[in-house]
This record gives C-alpha cells, sequence and structure tokens, in this order.
C-alpha cells in the first residue's frame, strides 16, 4: 500500500511503477532491429487475454521508481528510449518524456492508446485492443498503427482501426506468437492483395532476445 505523499507523486508522474528496464535491439513495427533502451511501466486493465506479459497489469507489485532515477538510468545506454507497459498511458507520461527530452534523447511509445495521451513523442507506436478502444488523440498523433492478428476476424478489426487512424499512419500487422504458424501465412496473403498494410514480425523472440 503507497503512503499518501508516494500516491501523490504517481499521479503527477514523478514516481512510476516500474517493472523493468533493459537495452535490447527493437524487434517489431517500424524500427525493428536498431538498438534501443526499454521502459517497461507496470499497470494496465485493458486485459489481452493473449499478452505475453502478464505481470505487468498490477502496478502494485512494481516499485514506484523516481522518474530522475528512471532517466539517469536509460541516458547511459541509447539515443532512443522505448516506454511501453502494462499500458503507459495509465499514467501522466509528462514529467517522464521532459525530463529524457532535456538528455537530448529520442522518446518513443508503444501503447493501446486507451487513456488520454500525455508525454512529446519522438514516435507514437499506436496498437489499439478490442477490449479497449483507443481515444481519438491516439488515433490523431499516431506514427504507425500496429494490429495484432489472432484469428481472421482480426483483419477486419484491423481496417477498421485503419479508417480512424490519421492518414500519414504505416499499417501493420503482427502475428500473435502463439499463432504465428497459422496466421503468419493469412498475414503474407492479405498484405500482397492490400499492400497499404505492412507485416511486423517480434523478431526479438525469433532472435531469443529481450
Amino acid at each position: 500500500m503507497l503512503k499518501k505523499e508516494e500516491q501523490i507523486a504517481v499521479e503527477k508522474g514523478e514516481l512510476l511503477p516500474l517493472m523493468e528496464e533493459f537495452y535490447t535491439i527493437q524487434g517489431e513495427g517500424y524500427h525493428t532491429g536498431t538498438a534501443a533502451y526499454f521502459i517497461r511501466v507496470g499497470g494496465c486493465d485493458v486485459g489481452c487475454h493473449w499478452c505475453d506479459v502478464k505481470e505487468s497489469w498490477n502496478a502494485e507489485l512494481h516499485p514506484p521508481t523516481a522518474t530522475n532515477v528512471i532517466v539517469e538510468n536509460a541516458a547511459k545506454y541509447a539515443k532512443t528510449i522505448v516506454i511501453t507497459g502494462g499500458e503507459p498511458l495509465t499514467w501522466d507520461m509528462n514529467p517522464l518524456t521532459a525530463r529524457l527530452k532535456e538528455k537530448g534523447l529520442n522518446v518513443h511509445i508503444e501503447t493501446s492508446g486507451a487513456y488520454p495521451v500525455t508525454g512529446n513523442w519522438d514516435w507514437f507506436c499506436l496498437s489499439p485492443k478490442k477490449n479497449k478502444l483507443p481515444v481519438q488523440g491516439a488515433y490523431d498523433i499516431a506514427h504507425e498503427l500496429k494490429v495484432i492478428i489472432y484469428n481472421k476476424h482480426d483483419f477486419l478489426f484491423a481496417e477498421e482501426q485503419a479508417e480512424r487512424v490519421n492518414d500519414k499512419a504505416i499499417l501493420f500487422l503482427q502475428p500473435e506468437w502463439s499463432k504465428r504458424e497459422q496466421m503468419t501465412p493469412l498475414i503474407v496473403d492479405y498484405v500482397m492483395n492490400n499492400p497499404k498494410w505492412r507485416i511486423s514480425l517480434q523478431t526479438h523472440k525469433y532472435l531469443n532476445i529481450p
């Protein structure tokens, strides 16, 4: 249970429930294959049944960590910082991104877009989920739209989301990892017939890296 002053600091974004942080290779989407420092923030109520980091959902399991400390750690490793979760927009991202930008870092986010957008982002990866659709502000600023394909019905969902996102967003379809053998061939066919889409793969899993 957080103390009152800690709870206030969390609400202001001065403390964040930090699950993990690590330097690795971006495995998905537009920046696949590039080095990045990942900051995984705990807390998510979107509830995707196929989520591969369910341990991130309960924010109380992850220690409230000072934003300044997170920034100092990140600045040691890379020029590109990726904020992920959990669902990072559960929290106020303004203090974290402001301090990262002060360090001259490129700041990316991977989000479902289910909560109002806070923070200053160089790259906004929107990965919408059926359980809790994005707010309009997320559609408006997304640089890439990444839709996870778990079954055939998800292609229709992907098209619905493509209609809502801004016309500059780059469109990606990504097979859900446990269904990759079944869904990847379908995605290949779909992209060949609908070339506005690109394929994203979880290449970090093929490479056996975080």
